[in-house]
C-alpha cells in the first residue's frame, strides 16, 4: 500500500511540475501501469505506458456533459479497450486506481460495449494533475444517455495511474 502510494505521489509530482525522472523526457515518463496475469500462464505481468505510447494508439474523442464541469467538454484519448489489448491481459474485471488511491471495480464488458476512453486531453489540451489529469477515464454520456447515472459517473476515474486486470 505505502509503496504504491509513494510511487503515485512521485509520478504525480513529476507530472505536476512538468519534470520527469533523470534522463527521461516528460513524454517517456510512465503515466499508466496495466497489470494482471498473462494469457499464456499464471505469471503476473505489467505494461507501463508513457504519454507518447498512449498517443501512438488510435485517438478518439467526444463532447460530453459531466457533473464536474459546468459546460460540455471535449475529451480525447485512446479507447480503454485498445489500451487493454495493447497490454495483452485477459480478465473480466478491471480495478481502476487513481493517484490518490481512489479505486473502483469496473466490468470489462463496459469497455467492450461502450467507447470508454482514457482521456489525455480536455478541449484539445493535455490535462495536468491539478486539472484531473494526466488521464481521465471518460464514458460517452452524450451518445448513450442510459449511462448518465451515478454508477457510471463513479467509474470515471480522474488522475488514473493504474489498471489491474482480474
Amino acid at each position: 500500500m505505502i509503496p504504491r502510494l509513494l510511487a503515485g505521489l512521485i509520478v504525480g509530482f513529476a507530472l505536476f511540475t512538468g519534470s520527469a525522472a533523470a534522463g527521461e523526457s516528460p513524454d517517456d515518463a510512465t503515466i499508466l501501469v496495466v497489470r494482471g496475469i498473462g494469457a499464456t500462464d499464471d505469471t503476473p505481468t505489467a505494461q507501463a505506458f508513457s504519454d507518447a505510447e498512449l498517443a501512438a494508439l488510435p485517438q478518439h474523442g467526444y463532447v460530453v456533459s459531466t457533473p464536474w464541469y459546468p459546460k460540455p467538454q471535449h475529451f480525447e484519448g485512446p479507447l480503454l479497450r485498445d489500451v487493454l489489448r495493447q497490454a495483452g491481459l485477459p480478465g473480466r474485471q478491471l480495478l481502476l486506481r487513481a493517484l490518490n488511491d481512489y479505486a473502483i471495480a469496473v466490468p470489462r464488458d463496459d469497455v467492450e460495449r461502450y467507447d470508454v476512453i482514457v482521456a489525455r486531453k480536455r478541449n484539445g489540451k493535455p490535462m495536468s494533475v491539478r486539472d484531473k489529469g494526466p488521464l481521465f477515464v471518460m464514458y460517452p454520456f452524450s451518445s448513450a444517455p442510459a449511462l448518465r447515472q451515478t454508477e457510471y459517473f463513479r467509474r470515471c476515474v480522474w488522475q488514473l495511474s493504474e489498471i489491474e486486470v482480474r
